[in-house]
C-alpha cells in the first residue's frame, strides 16, 4: 500500500497549495503566482534528483515533456485565475470533472472505453455538481447548472479539468522514460521557463513583489514540489487511475480549508456535493 500513502500525500499537498495560492492571489496577479508555483518547487525537486541520481532517458521522454509542459503551463495559469475569481470551495471541486473528460480523451489516446460503472460515475459527478449549489435552488431548479457557466471560476476550472484529462497520460509516459524525480524536475523547469516571460510582462516589479511576499510564496512552491514528487512516485507503483482517484480527494480538503481559514460559507451543502462527485470519480477511475 505504499502507492496509497504517496497518493494521499499528493492530495494533502494539493489542497495545501490551493490554500496558500488563494492567499497569495489576494496580493498578486495569477501570472506571478503561477510562475512562483513551479519555480519555487525546483529547489526541493533538485535535492530529490541529486539523491536519486540521473536515470537513463527513453525515446519518448522529450515529446512527452514538450506536450505535457506546454498544456500544463496553460492549465496552471487558468487554475490560478479560477481560484482568484471565485470561492475556493466552488472552483476547486470542478477539477473532479477531469474523469468525465477522460471518457472522451481516453478512447482517443489509449483506446479505453467506459464500463457501466463508469457511466454511473458520470451521473454521480453531474449530481454532485448540482448539489454544490443547493443554496441557490430558490432562484430556480436549473440555477445550479447555470451557475457553473455564469461564474468565471468554475468555467476556468472546467477547462483545466479537460487539459488535465489529456496531460495525465503523459505523466506515465514521462516516468517510464526517465524516473519520478527526473520527470518532476523536468516539468518544473520547463514550465518555470515557459511562464517567466508572462510573469515579467505582467509585473513591473516582479522580484520586489516576490521579496515582500516570501512568507506566502515559499509554501506554495514547497507544497507544489511535494505534490509533484508524491504523484510521480505513486504513478510508478500503480495505475494512474488509482492515483488520480485518491488525488481528487484534495477537492474535499480544499472545501474544508476554505471554511476554516478563508471563512467561506454554505460549506455543508458544498461538502455533500463534493462527496457525491468524488464517489463518481472513484467509480470511473477504479472500475
Amino acid at each position: 500500500m505504499t502507492w496509497f500513502i504517496f497518493a494521499a500525500l499528493t492530495a494533502l499537498s494539493e489542497s495545501s497549495k490551493d490554500l496558500f495560492s488563494k492567499i497569495g492571489l489576494a496580493r498578486m496577479n495569477e501570472y506571478l503566482v503561477s510562475w512562483v508555483l513551479m519555480t519555487f518547487s525546483i529547489p526541493l525537486l533538485s535535492v530529490a534528483l541529486v539523491l536519486s541520481g540521473i536515470p537513463d532517458i527513453g525515446p519518448h521522454y522529450l515529446s512527452a515533456l514538450i506536450a505535457h509542459g506546454t498544456l500544463n503551463t496553460l492549465a496552471i495559469i487558468l487554475y490560478m485565475r479560477a481560484i482568484k475569481s471565485s470561492e475556493l470551495s466552488i472552483t476547486v471541486p470542478m477539477v473532479a470533472f477531469s474523469p468525465l473528460f477522460l471518457l472522451i480523451t481516453s478512447p482517443i489516446i489509449v483506446g479505453e472505453f467506459p464500463s457501466a460503472a463508469g457511466l454511473i460515475g458520470v451521473i454521480l459527478i453531474v449530481a454532485g455538481s448540482y448539489l454544490l449549489h443547493l443554496n441557490q435552488l430558490s432562484r430556480g431548479v436549473l440555477m445550479p447548472f447555470k451557475a457553473l457557466f455564469e461564474q468565471p471560476g468554475p468555467r476556468y476550472m472546467m477547462l483545466v479539468a479537460f487539459i488535465w484529462s489529456i496531460t495525465a497520460n503523459f505523466d506515465k509516459i514521462g516516468v517510464r522514460n526517465s524516473s519520478p524525480m527526473f520527470w518532476s524536475f523536468s516539468l518544473a523547469v520547463f514550465m518555470s521557463i515557459a511562464m517567466l516571460p508572462v510573469a515579467l510582462l505582467t509585473n513591473r516589479n516582479l522580484f520586489r513583489t516576490i521579496r515582500k511576499n516570501l512568507r506566502c510564496l515559499i509554501p506554495i512552491g514547497l507544497f507544489q514540489g511535494c505534490a509533484l514528487l508524491f504523484q510521480m512516485l505513486a504513478v510508478q507503483l500503480t495505475l494512474v487511475a488509482y492515483v488520480v482517484a485518491i488525488k481528487r480527494t484534495s477537492t474535499a480538503l480544499s472545501v474544508i480549508w476554505g471554511a476554516i481559514f478563508l471563512k467561506e460559507k454554505n460549506i455543508r451543502e458544498k461538502l455533500l456535493g463534493v462527496g457525491i462527485m468524488l464517489a463518481g470519480v472513484t467509480l470511473i477511475v477504479l472500475n
